[in-house]
C-alpha cells in the first residue's frame, strides 16, 4: 500500500474529503476522525481562511484518498483523518503539518498545534520525543446523546415558540442571535451578512435541521445547528448560541432538542457535540472521545 501525497487543488476536493470522512465513521467516535459535518462546517465558516487551503495535505493511493491533514479555520493546527489501513502514514503527516500547516503568533514565532487521539500512543509518544507539550485548555473532546424513544416533549416558557430556518430565514436576526449568543458586544455590523451566507453555502447545509427559538416579539433568542450525516445515519450539532438577554430559561436546550428530534425522524439513533459543558451534559450526552492538543513552537 503505497500513497502519494499531494495538496489540496481545488472545490471538488472539498466533496472528495467529505466522501473519504464518510467512510471512517465508527459509533461513539471510536476512529478519531472528523466527521463529514465538521470539515464542511470548517470550511463554509465566516471566519475560515480560505486562502490557506492548499496547504492541506491529502495522500492518496490508486487515486483514492486515504488520509488527509487538516487545519479547522487558520493555520497552526492540524487535525490527522487516517483509513485504517494507513495508520503508517501518521508520522510523515506529522512532519508534513510541521511544514506546510504552522502558523505564526503575535511575537513572530512559528508553531503548531497537533490534535492527537487520546487512544493513539504511538502518535502521542512520536509527538513527545518531537518535543511537543500537551495544552489540554485546547483539547476537543466529542459528546453523544443516544436519541431517546420515545422523544421527550420540549419545553418552552408562554409565547416562544421554536421553528427551523425553513420557515424563516431572516439573515439579520440570525446574524443578530449568533453575534450577541457569542458575547459579541453591542450589535453585529453591517458586514456580517455576507459571512451568514457562506455558512449557509455547503452542499449538505439544511435550513429544516437549523432550528431557532423565537422570542414573543419575533426575534430569534436562541440558535442551534443540526447536521444531519445521511450515509452513517447520526446528528451532529454546531453551532449552538443563545442570546444574553433570555438564557437560563431553557431556550437553548430546546432549540437543540428540536433539532436532534429532526435528525431521529430521518433515522438518527444518536446525536454528537464537541464539547462537555454542563449544558450539554443535562440533556444526556456524554463524553466519548477526545483529541488531545499538543503545541510547539517551531
Amino acid at each position: 500500500m503505497t500513497a502519494t501525497l499531494r495538496s489540496w487543488t481545488g472545490l471538488s476536493d472539498n466533496e472528495a474529503i467529505s466522501a473519504f470522512l464518510y467512510t471512517l465513521y465508527q459509533p461513539d467516535n471510536r476512529d478519531g476522525n472528523w466527521f463529514q459535518p465538521i470539515w464542511e462546517y470548517a470550511y463554509t465558516h465566516a471566519w475560515h481562511d480560505d486562502a490557506a487551503m492548499a496547504r492541506n495535505g491529502v495522500w492518496e493511493d490508486g487515486g483514492r484518498i486515504v488520509a488527509a491533514a487538516l487545519y479547522e479555520s487558520c493555520l497552526g493546527e492540524a487535525f490527522f483523518q487516517v483509513h485504517p489501513d494507513y495508520t503508517h502514514l501518521k508520522p510523515a503527516m506529522l512532519a508534513y503539518a510541521e511544514e506546510q500547516l504552522a502558523g505564526t503568533d503575535k511575537q513572530g514565532r512559528r508553531y503548531l498545534r497537533a490534535y492527537v487521539n487520546q487512544w493513539d500512543t504511538p502518535l502521542l509518544d512520536l509527538a513527545r520525543a518531537r518535543d511537543y507539550v500537551r495544552d489540554a485548555d485546547e483539547d476537543r473532546p466529542m459528546s453523544q446523546l443516544v436519541i431517546p424513544d420515545p422523544f421527550p416533549p420540549i419545553r418552552l416558557p408562554q409565547g416562544y415558540r421554536v421553528q427551523s430556518l425553513a420557515d424563516d430565514n431572516d439573515l439579520r436576526k440570525v446574524d443578530r442571535v449568533l453575534h450577541r449568543g457569542f458575547n459579541h458586544p453591542g450589535e453585529p455590523p453591517e458586514d456580517g451578512l455576507a459571512g451568514r451566507k457562506k455558512m449557509q453555502s455547503g452542499p449538505h447545509y439544511r435550513l429544516d435541521t437549523t432550528i431557532v427559538t423565537v422570542a414573543p416579539d419575533g426575534q430569534f433568542v436562541s440558535f442551534a445547528g443540526l447536521w444531519y450525516e445521511p450515509v452513517n445515519r447520526f446528528g451532529y450539532v454546531e453551532p449552538v448560541a443563545t442570546d444574553p438577554d433570555y438564557r437560563r430559561m431553557g431556550l437553548g436546550t430546546a432549540a437543540v432538542m428540536e433539532g436532534v428530534r429532526r435528525c431521529a425522524l430521518e433515522g438518527a439513533t444518536v446525536a454528537y457535540v464537541g464539547s462537555t459543558k454542563l449544558f450539554y451534559q443535562s440533556m444526556g450526552f456524554r463524553e466519548v472521545a477526545r483529541q488531545e492538543c499538543w503545541l510547539k513552537y517551531l
